[in-house]
């Protein structure tokens, strides 16, 4: 017959292990990481350390517009630095993809980057609201083919850039009136024949083509 036995655990022994103590790893002081790029929104604070930064980690200064008449392809000027880095930072965020050239001024310019497609709103909303300050002495004449940037359409008496819009000059020899006034940062340096058939199209009372030109842009070597 077997023997039941019976584990008896002692009133001491039960108050030994309800009082257990445990101990708790200290906390850890956490490091402070620095956003990555997608995650910081740009605003009139933040935008000039931010670019200042990203035009010394990001060299690249040629950008393609591909439109469905051809491609222009883009030099920006190094000396135009928050310009230049602002144009290669919404290229490689894909901001310009599905914008178009929205406003056309026969013998004149040729203005893109804006868009009131839901996606380019949304971009908008995620990239930030910033404006540029101008950078006009750094001697870029507005010759025919040069890309400069247009104000914003805010009350605006010192000419801050809307980041978002470019314009490149279509007028022969060029459109000297603007210098001083707005920041050139590039030129065309291949594709002035397609500028030039864009700056032909029909357009509306708004000097928006009655033909939408949707644009994509990507960093070229």
């Amino acid at each position: 017959m077997g023997v039941l036995i019976f584990a008896q655990i002692s009133c001491k022994e039960k108050q030994k292990i309800n009082t257990l103590e445990v101990k708790v790893p200290e906390k850890k002081q956490l490091k402070k990481v620095k956003p990555k790029e997608e995650e910081i929104f740009l605003d009139n604070k933040n935008a000039i350390p931010f670019f200042y930064r990203y035009a010394k980690q990001n060299k690249e200064n040629k950008v393609r517009i591909i439109t469905k008449y051809g491609n222009i392809d883009i030099l920006l000027y190094n000396n135009t630095p928050y310009h230049r880095a602002n144009f290669i930072y919404l290229t490689k965020k894909k901001y310009f993809d599905g914008t178009m050239f929205h406003r056309v001024v026969p013998d004149f310019i040729i203005q893109g980057g804006n868009s009131d497609s839901r996606k380019s709103m949304s971009k908008r909303h995620q990239i930030g609201r910033y404006l540029l300050p101008p950078d006009t002495k750094k001697g870029h004449p507005h010759h025919r083919g040069v890309i400069s940037m247009p104000s914003s359409e805010i009350d605006n008496p010192h000419k801050l850039a809307s980041p978002y819009e470019f314009f490149i000059v279509q007028q022969s020899p060029g459109a000297y009136h603007l210098d001083g006034h707005y920041t050139a940062f590039g030129e065309v340096i291949k594709g002035m024949e397609v500028v030039d058939l864009i700056n032909k199209l029909k357009v509306d009372r708004r000097e928006m083509p009655i033909e939408n030109t949707y644009i994509k842009t990507e960093i070229i070597r």
